[in-house]
């Protein structure tokens, strides 16, 4: 029987985190709230083909269509004008995010080339953790010969741990591949 990642969290790291942190209470135990997923496009003021694929890209790898992010005002320096779309994002909750995490931790990662783990180094100072993916040919969903160009996403993890060091225990506990630093 395979165990599917939001019961994995609710039958066995639930009580492995309270032993290890001596919670008096199950709603002490971190939890996740939300998974965000961000791409900046600055090309996509001049170019809207770009947008149009980043948007078509978000949804295959997500499973909901993301929201375009708008510049607030002008800059000059940037070749930006206000209103104009600068990236989109995608907040994931409930079960489509942990669907995206069970795949990102099984399936994306293990196929980046000389994945050795990723760094435990990136979290918040409030036990958020982010990640920063160079392409977007990992994803199982993305076919090779439909993208136009290579352009990488950010991956941000929030959850409700207090410190980096319980959001580390959470994210250990349910498989995410750390390497040993």
């Amino acid at each position: 029987m395979v165990i599917g990642l939001k019961e994995k969290y609710k039958k066995t790291v639930t009580q492995a985190l309270k032993e290890e942190f001596q919670y008096e209470n199950i709603h002490e135990v971190p939890r996740f709230t939300k998974i965000t997923i961000n791409r900046g496009l600055g090309e996509a003021s001049q170019n809207t083909k770009a947008l149009e694929s980043s948007i078509q890209e978000l949804t295959l790898i997500t499973g909901q269509k993301p929201i375009v992010t708008k510049a607030k005002k002008s800059i000059a320096g940037f070749k930006i004008r206000e209103e104009v779309p600068i990236g989109i994002v995608v907040h994931l909750r409930k079960d489509k995010m942990y669907s995206f995490l069970e795949k990102l931790i099984n399936l994306t990662l293990p196929r980046i080339r000389d994945f050795r783990g990723i760094s435990p180094k990136s979290f918040d100072g409030k036990g958020n953790y982010n990640l920063g993916l160079r392409e977007q040919l990992i994803f199982p969903e993305i076919d090779y010969d439909n993208i136009d160009q290579i352009r990488g996403l950010d991956i941000s993890i929030v959850t409700t741990a207090k410190t980096d060091q319980e959001g580390l225990a959470l994210l250990k506990k349910l498989g995410m591949p750390f390497r040993e630093s």
